[in-house]
């Protein structure tokens, strides 16, 4: 899906799903690509219990990031979000709605992710 607006390309929102099994559980990925960044949402069940933003700063190596959204004891999005900005220099907002209990589930789905930016980077 691609949804244009006045401004031609740069203005362009696309919509990219993908799915995988990640540590016997069923795990849905949801990127929206916006004009310099993207949303991310991770989950199970459909659920937005979260939301956080990280973006690029100059006076930082490391990208800023807040929890704009949700339990502030759950650093999960706030991490995944700060590395993806790292990663990619765009700003990036990230709903990682999976239980935080299996740290292996956590790395299989960063890696899972990585995975599609590197097979799908106009999605990202």
């Amino acid at each position: 899906m691609d949804v244009a607006g006045d401004g031609g390309a740069h203005d362009t929102i696309s919509v990219h799903n993908f799915s995988e099994k990640v540590c016997e559980q069923l795990v849905h990925f949801h990127v929206m690509r916006l004009s310099g960044g993207f949303f991310l949402w991770v989950g199970a069940a459909p659920t937005l219990a979260n939301l956080a933003v990280s973006m690029s700063s100059k006076f930082d190596a490391m990208p800023l990031s807040m929890l704009v959204m949700g339990d502030q004891s759950e650093t999960a999005p706030n991490s995944l979000a700060q590395r993806l900005a790292k990663k990619t220099k765009k700003q990036v907002f990230v709903s990682y709605n999976l239980p935080v209990v299996n740290s292996n589930l956590a790395l299989q789905v960063e890696d899972r992710i990585k995975k599609e930016m590197e097979t799908h980077p106009q999605h990202f």
